[in-house]
């Protein structure tokens, strides 16, 4: 990789969150800026091939970082998700502010996977962005509301269920499938639960209803036609958006129906800038 990138730490409460910033060239040139992070799972190196290295070729300088609940930030200083998302983005923001090669009115944010609901949540309040991209889009991220919805599609009425029986039936699904205990193990050591009960109250601030209408930068929500996690929620959020926005679905004629369209990032990146210049030359 030749082109210049360096490793920095961000000023962030009383630490920093480490990150990476990726110049176009050495000239200082003020150029558009997209910030990138992650989600649930995620680790500050693999957003250079979810979106930094298509940043670059098409002129845009890219500040990939970790925030509370991922990767280095939560292994090493141990910091969990936290559902003001704002308080995260806003530091970055003020960071990038003061490099001289960052266009202080051309600067975005993407965010992937649960950073699909933790992007639109930042951009609902620090109103220094000019764009915002959630790929792909989230409206919930409360698994008492995805628990509920599965005991429905079970026939099993809800109000009528023990809090210690919901944690038995989670457990149960746990030994059955691998996907499920995956969610909830990983769950419980990024927000830092002790149980599943405490999980499911750890997620429940985690909801963009009363929050995607605050958003006024134009919004890009993304979808993937058969996205094994969240499907129907960002139909949802587009809906609740009243902020400049595009919806697109990608599909499996594209090959890019999966979740995040980790097998079409190339078309995924030549989208998302097209969109990005069109809407940053407004």
């Amino acid at each position: 990789m030749n082109t210049p990138v360096e490793e920095v730490n961000i000023p962030y409460e009383d630490t920093t969150l480490t990150g990476y910033f990726y110049r176009v060239d050495d000239s200082h040139q003020p150029r558009p800026t997209l910030v990138i992070h992650g989600g649930y799972d995620s680790t500050g190196e693999e957003l250079y091939f979810g979106g930094a290295a298509a940043a670059i070729q098409r002129g845009y300088n890219c500040l990939t970082f970790e925030g509370p609940g991922q990767g280095s930030i939560l292994r090493e200083q141990h910091l969990p998700f936290r559902p003001d998302w704002e308080h995260v983005v806003s530091p970055v923001v003020d960071y990038l502010l003061n490099r001289p090669e960052v266009d202080s009115e051309r600067i975005s944010l993407m965010g992937i996977s649960l950073g699909g609901l933790l992007a639109p949540r930042a951009a609902a309040y620090e109103h220094r962005l000019a764009a915002c991209i959630a790929n792909d889009g989230l409206y919930s991220f409360q698994f008492s509301k995805r628990g509920a919805a599965y005991m429905e599609e079970e026939q099993e009425n809800v109000q009528n269920v023990s809090r210690e029986e919901i944690e038995e039936k989670v457990k149960e699904l746990m030994r059955e499938d691998t996907g499920v205990r995956w969610a909830i193990e990983n769950g419980k050591f990024t927000f830092r639960a002790n149980s599943i009960l405490e999980l499911l109250e750890r997620t429940e601030p985690y909801t963009l209803e009363g929050v995607a209408n605050q958003i006024i930068c134009p919004t890009l929500v993304c979808e993937a036609e058969t996205d094994q996690f969240f499907s129907g929620q960002p139909e949802q959020l587009y809906n609740a958006l009243v902020c400049p926005k595009t919806y697109r679905k990608f599909t499996k004629e594209e090959a890019a129906e999966e979740h995040c369209h980790f097998g079409a990032l190339q078309l995924f990146n030549h989208y998302i800038f097209e969109w990005l210049d069109q809407t940053l030359q407004a």
